[in-house]
């Protein structure tokens, strides 16, 4: 059976008391230490093995959320997990979310609607860089679609 891996920054979820044990227990997320490269240890061993046993792994490149509507700069992690499994793609996927409102005082707005874009896979190179030009480049051309859903 595939399971479904977020990936996520262990400062930020496995601190919080009760978080921790929620995050890897129930969600399932792999929690990377960051800087641990630093240290000469590889952050992305869990990431490397969920692979390895045919998880899928949802990540974002940019190392966080990052900033509504804007795509921020590439971390390195993406392209040192794609080269150390270079066989696996990377599917780039660009999220919009939209509102229907209502009139101001009729009530709250009436839905909202999630529009995911998914672009070609994109598979390990030679360099970590050069997959992540090409990751960002990818993100770049789903962005530019603008396929942000029109409301009636």
């Amino acid at each position: 059976m595939r399971l479904l891996r977020p990936v996520a920054a262990a400062d930020y979820f496995l601190k919080p008391r009760g978080l921790g044990w929620f995050a890897t227990n129930i969600i399932g997320i792999i929690p990377v230490a960051r800087g641990r490269a630093k240290e000469g240890g590889n952050p992305l061993a869990e990431c490397e093995a969920a692979l390895d046993r045919d998880d899928i792994l949802i990540l974002f490149p940019e190392g966080s959320r990052g900033v509504p509507e804007a795509l921020g700069l590439f971390k390195k992690g993406i392209g040192h997990l794609a080269k150390a499994r270079a066989n696996v793609p990377v599917i780039p996927r660009l999220h919009a979310w939209a509102r229907q409102g209502v009139a101001q005082g009729v009530g709250p707005a009436r839905s909202l609607q999630l529009r995911v874009s998914v672009g070609e896979p994109v598979y390990g190179q030679d360099s970590y860089e050069a997959l992540v030009r090409e990751l960002e480049a990818a993100m770049t051309a789903l962005a530019a679609q603008k396929r942000v859903p029109a409301w009636d």
